[in-house]
């Protein structure tokens, strides 16, 4: 039974990803344990990034911010989703809407901007490893991180702002687990379409000008390994790059799936599926796929397990 109060006409309603069958009781517990080991193997990342002086390079900070987004997209999507499901209920205030779209579309705008820029780093690390101090330096890191969280900020206060501002007159019912803009704006009782056209167009610029980065900033890689006579060179540099390229392929893969479709094309049911892949899923493959890829993080972690476990 689901809680009279979800009708109230101050909230919306989020009609969920999983039921209560035997088989979505599986699932939930899935994604239950997923957020979870999300949650710490994230943290336990950023720990380890800072503790090991070893790490403490411009490419091993920007996987830490990385993974900072990762722990507070989990938190922003994953805890009212679970909260709702064991609670039977399934409202959602205006302002935690709008505090899930802002959070939501920042973190993914920032990651967006967030991998470009760790390309630019393997791209200066292999193409120009001698000038890799003057060319990669502190400043400029923190520079590109705090741009890539001013982008996704910029981007999220806009969504936000303006998908909550068109009037809610009929079914407040967002097929969805979560606040998405997209879910939100197919409720409006009022004309969005220009809204909707420059939310595409914002979409692909967020996307394609991050992908177009990384394509090239991999292109000239893939040219300056070719040409390097040494077999162990460039097996050591495919393999710094491949992580990386996991973790880009995973994100933009399901991000493009979701925004760059024509609406011809789009189901919710899958929609829903894949929104669940980036926001639960994806976020727990990061730092497995770095740990388990990089040398220099499997031997801080060995030497952290060493100092405690011995």
């Amino acid at each position: 039974m689901e809680n009279t109060n979800d009708t109230t006409g101050i909230n919306f309603i989020l009609l969920g990803l999983l039921n209560y069958t035997q088989i979505h009781i599986f699932f939930f517990s899935v994604v239950l344990m997923t957020f979870l080991t999300s949650l710490m193997s994230n943290i336990f990342m950023i720990m380890l990034i800072r503790m090991d002086s070893r790490l403490c390079t411009p490419m091993y900070f920007l996987l830490s911010q990385l993974s900072l987004m990762d722990v507070m997209l989990v938190l922003t999507v994953v805890p009212k989703m679970v909260g709702n499901y064991l609670m039977h209920i399934r409202s959602i205030s205006s302002a935690g809407c709008g505090a899930q779209i802002f959070l939501f579309v920042t973190l993914e705008g920032g990651e967006c901007f967030l991998l470009a820029a760790m390309a630019y780093d393997r791209y200066v690390a292999i193409c120009h490893p001698l000038r890799y101090p003057i060319l990669m330096n502190q400043k400029l890191c923190l520079h590109m991180t705090a741009g890539s969280w001013l982008l996704g900020g910029v981007d999220g206060l806009m969504q936000a702002g303006v998908t909550l501002s068109f009037p809610y007159c009929h079914s407040r019912e967002i097929n969805h687990f979560f606040c998405e803009a997209p879910s939100l704006v197919r409720l409006a009782c009022t004309d969005t379409m220009i809204f909707e056209f420059f939310m595409y167009i914002c979409c692909v610029l967020m996307l394609l000008i991050p992908v177009s980065f990384i394509l090239a900033s991999y292109g000239l890689i893939l040219i300056t390994v070719l040409r390097m006579h040494s077999a162990a060179a460039r097996k050591k540099a495919f393999a710094t790059c491949s992580s990386h390229l996991a973790v880009v392929g995973f994100f933009y893969g399901t991000i493009i799936f979701i925004y760059m479709r024509p609406k011809s094309y789009r189901s919710v049911a899958h929609d829903k599926v894949v929104s669940a892949f980036y926001t639960i899923f994806t976020p727990v493959l990061n730092p497995l796929i770095y740990s388990v890829r990089n040398k220099e993080v499997k031997g801080a972690l060995r030497m952290w397990l060493e100092k405690y476990f011995q």
